[in-house]
């Protein structure tokens, strides 16, 4: 009998993922548990990574992704590609053993040769993965559930944005106060899917690298992220903002000051929350509730 296949996971945004499906064996972003000790990552990583990466390679060390073959990196997050470099070196030192790291690289320069960059990546992959171009158009024929954003309570509704959370936390503490949260967690943005054209525009590889290069989800995007902001307020009827940056956050904390002039321009009341814990370990949620309660009805 021959060796048993490992499956293979994902890690960060704007990854291929119609393409890890096709393969059979993809078992998802890797998930990590925010509030877990690291003790032994923070002897390997600066202190300036995204902390999300002390318990992904803290995992690594233990073990617990021995199951896996391959990780598929993704090049569309700092923190994410200089992960990939320790967990490369790591593991040719044998610091750690498990799956081999692969890195993935999007581009998402509006130019032609950033698309042909992007499209070739998908195809590189493809062959390093097994995935015929057939392969790949099934698995694009599927379909994408989206999230809905009404509230079957009727409660009003809540955004946050900026710096995306570990997990439901600031959800939580929103709803705690009686409201409705609408915002992405980062376990969710590395499950986005872009919008692929549809046949007849392109061989398969074509469509999935150009809809992962225009992509608006990952931190190196070159979307408008207040024009957004205002579309999400208008599209939810959102009555309120959290803006929530950790001290971690070298991207989207630039765009606070003219979120908060638009959210202004809409009248929409804000709280804004910067350099703050990764954990909401400092109060933040105690603010949030706080804030949302003192509006009036």
């Amino acid at each position: 009998m021959g060796r048993p296949v490992k499956p293979i996971a994902s890690l960060g945004c704007d990854l291929p993922l119609a393409l890890l499906a096709a393969t059979g064996r993809y078992a998802g972003p890797i998930r990590f548990d925010a509030d877990r000790p690291t003790p032994w990552a923070e002897q390997w990583l600066e202190s300036k990574f995204a902390p999300w990466t002390f318990q992904i390679l803290e995992d690594w060390r233990a073990g617990a992704l021995d199951h896996l073959d391959a990780i598929i990196f993704s090049r569309g997050d700092d923190s994410c590609q200089r992960l990939y470099y320790y967990a490369c070196e790591l593991r040719r030192t044998g610091e750690v053993e498990g799956p081999e790291p692969i890195i993935f690289d999007v581009a998402h320069i509006p130019r032609d040769s950033s698309i042909a960059a992007t499209v070739a990546a998908v195809r590189t992959l493809a062959d390093r993965l097994g995935v015929t171009e057939g392969g790949l158009a099934a698995a694009l024929a599927a379909p994408i559930s989206d999230r809905r954003r009404d509230d079957p309570a009727g409660r009003r509704f809540c955004l946050i944005a900026g710096t995306l959370p570990p997990d439901r936390r600031l959800h939580r503490a929103i709803e705690a106060a009686g409201w409705a949260a609408d915002g992405e967690t980062l376990p969710e943005n590395w499950r986005a899917e872009p919008a692929v054209a549809e046949p007849g525009t392109g061989g398969a590889f074509e469509r999935l690298g150009r809809a992962i290069h225009q992509a608006n989800s990952g931190p190196r995007s070159f979307h408008d992220r207040v024009a957004a902001l205002v579309a999400r307020t208008r599209a939810t009827g959102a009555e309120a903002a959290i803006l929530w940056f950790c001290e971690h956050d070298e991207a989207e904390a630039w765009h606070s000051p003219a979120m908060r002039r638009a959210l202004a321009a809409e009248a929409m009341p804000c709280l804004t929350l910067t350099r703050r814990d990764w954990r909401a370990a400092d109060g933040a949620l105690d603010e949030i509730a706080a804030f949302l309660r003192e509006l009036p009805s």
